[in-house]
């Protein structure tokens, strides 16, 4: 006997606009009730106390997380200068003063050396695991967490304006994997100073940006009927980035069956190395992988 799974199989995003003090694990567990969802993820944790991109993925769109995930993130941070806590932003216990107080124009000298591949370690509160544990499960534990130094590239990172002698608002554009709390913390330290983050907010991930955001307050309320799923992304909207193929009924058949295609078959010549969203009748067939031998299929979409 076969097993249905419970709720809706909607597909599609969602662009979040995190509240502060929400753990993003609560917005994924909210909006799977909202739409009463068989399956939903979100793409990049934000921090309890930061806000702003939360993508969440409904479904098919599921499948596409790592898309998201391994793209450009862009923040705007406040950064205070002075004062360390033990979790670099205001969440913390302060560990470290300092008198030394970087002026506008020291700030600006400093930001180049911070662009480019650089190395990071990251904060010990973080959900990286050590030994098969949460790190931050065991700082506050009070445990000394030893977390290895990893490489990541900054972008692009500008300081925006000053809004105190003390703190500064600041634009970073980076890739995964960066803790923007290490960067703050970091930028003080080169500065002969201290340092940690006031605000913390993701401006854009992957292809999302804030000016698709959805507020959580404007559909908490709302019961699963059309209104609600207008709010919801096509699932190919995380893919502007790569190429469009479009491909028959027969052929369609054959990558959701997980078959491979002859590039004889389609116009693919200019796309060898490459990967490209397979599209049959305006609607995601499979993410193919093209080589001078063979269409492979990588992910396959159901949407019956």
């Amino acid at each position: 006997m076969s097993r249905h799974k419970k709720g809706n199989k909607v597909s599609g995003w969602l662009v979040v606009d995190k509240p502060r003090d929400m753990g993003s694990t609560q917005v994924v567990s909210l909006t799977r009730r909202l739409f009463n969802a068989q399956k939903n993820g979100h793409c990049g944790t934000l921090d309890p106390f930061a806000t702003g991109v939360l993508p969440i993925a409904f479904g098919e769109a599921t499948k596409l997380i790592s898309y998201v995930t391994d793209g450009e993130k862009e923040y705007e941070f406040v950064l205070y200068f002075g004062e360390e806590t033990d979790t670099l932003d205001t969440e913390g216990q302060v560990v470290a003063t300092s008198d030394v107080i970087p002026s506008e124009s020291e700030i600006k000298a400093v930001l180049p050396q911070f662009v480019g591949e650089i190395t990071q370690v990251p904060p010990a509160y973080s959900a990286i695991k050590v030994d098969g544990k949460r790190a931050y499960d065991l700082a506050r534990q009070g445990k000394e967490v030893q977390i290895p130094e990893r490489r990541i590239n900054i972008y692009a990172l500008e300081l925006l304006e000053m809004l105190t002698n003390r703190t500064a608002r600041l634009r970073v554009r980076c890739s995964k994997g960066t803790y923007v709390r290490t960067l703050g913390a970091d930028i003080a330290r080169r500065l002969g100073s201290c340092g940690h983050l006031k605000e913390l907010r993701r401006t854009k991930c992957g292809n999302f940006d804030l000016s698709q955001k959805i507020l959580l307050e404007n559909i908490k309320n709302m019961e699963y009927g059309e209104a609600l799923m207008e709010s919801l992304l096509p699932v190919m909207t995380c893919l502007r980035d790569i190429a469009v193929i479009a491909v028959g009924e027969e052929e369609a058949k054959k990558l959701k069956l997980g078959q491979g295609l002859s590039p004889k078959a389609l116009d693919v010549k200019n796309l060898i190395g490459q990967e490209a969203a397979a599209v049959f009748e305006n609607e995601l067939t499979a993410i193919v992988r093209i080589d001078e031998r063979k269409i492979s299929p990588v992910r396959v979409f159901n949407f019956d």
